[in-house]
């Protein structure tokens, strides 16, 4: 297996005398796209603004490309460029379509304006919400967000070769999504990598349809450690606990009811399946 675009060696992070992550060590490899699951607040959105430079984890080591990354994002102390994908879309709501998705080339490039509405056009088009740059964001539906925030993440500056993101971490894409806006996005996830060239992503997620129709490699975080991770493939034939309780629902299984004490009974064992 080629070298990690991303990799966290020993990472932990805590809010308070809660503890998020507990020693975790994690890759996301070249061309890979990865599904993050695993029950509420285990990490799993910690992870990516880790992944991101979004947030210092308490300690461990951070690689990009295969070179220790200090600091965050800001401190410019990266190779490698990487767009974010928020639950919530977070759209700028008192900007148009056509601001929110050219954001970054309205206030970074000399492009002009013209040409940045054209771009955002294409974008429009490819995420299939063609004309709709002069809308604001409480115009739209919450599907039609999701995708807009989409555009902007695949957005860069065709005169910079190096603007275009080797990397898209998606938080919660089809959260609150009906299963039909779930199926679009879903198609659009794969859709838009193949599109872009840009083929490594990793997606945070409960949804089993968009575990199964956006990932090829699965980790799954419970009590702030990884503890399984296989291909899509495996999830239906292992035997493990905490993935058998995941996926079917149950209230019977390794993973806590609501309202039991994070942290405080016995982990369970992890285990790595073999990647066919």
């Amino acid at each position: 297996m080629s070298e990690p675009l991303i990799e966290l060696k020993g990472v932990s992070k805590s809010f308070g005398n809660n503890v998020i992550l507990d020693g975790v060590d994690l890759a996301i490899y070249p061309g890979e796209a990865l599904a993050i699951i695993g029950p509420s607040g285990t990490g799993k959105s910690t992870i990516l603004r880790i992944m991101s430079g979004l947030l210092m984890p308490d300690s461990g080591e951070i690689y990009i490309k295969g070179k220790q990354r200090r600091g965050l994002v800001e401190d410019g102390d990266t190779a490698l460029n990487v767009s974010m994908v928020f639950q919530q879309a977070a759209l700028f709501d008192s900007l148009t379509v056509d601001e929110n998705v050219g954001f970054s080339l309205y206030q970074h490039s000399n492009l002009s304006s013209k040409r940045i509405r054209e771009l955002v056009n294409e974008k429009l088009e490819m995420v299939g919400l063609p004309g709709i740059g002069h809308l604001l964001p409480a115009d739209l539906s919450g599907g039609m967000r999701k995708r807009v925030s989409f555009a902007r993440a695949v957005m860069a500056n065709p005169d910079d070769p190096n603007d275009l993101p080797e990397a898209i971490l998606y938080d919660e894409p089809t959260a609150g999504l009906d299963p039909v806006a779930s199926t679009v996005i879903e198609d659009l996830i794969r859709r838009l990598h193949a599109l872009q060239g840009c083929t490594t992503y990793a997606v945070v997620t409960h949804q089993h349809s968009t575990i199964r129709r956006t990932g090829d490699r699965v980790v799954c975080l419970y009590r702030g450690k990884v503890q399984w991770q296989g291909s899509v493939e495996q999830l239906d034939s292992t035997d493990h606990p905490l993935i058998r309780q995941f996926l079917s629902g149950s209230l019977q299984g390794p993973i806590q009811v609501a309202g039991q004490p994070f942290m405080e009974s016995k982990p369970a064992t992890p285990v790595v399946a073999p990647i066919r």
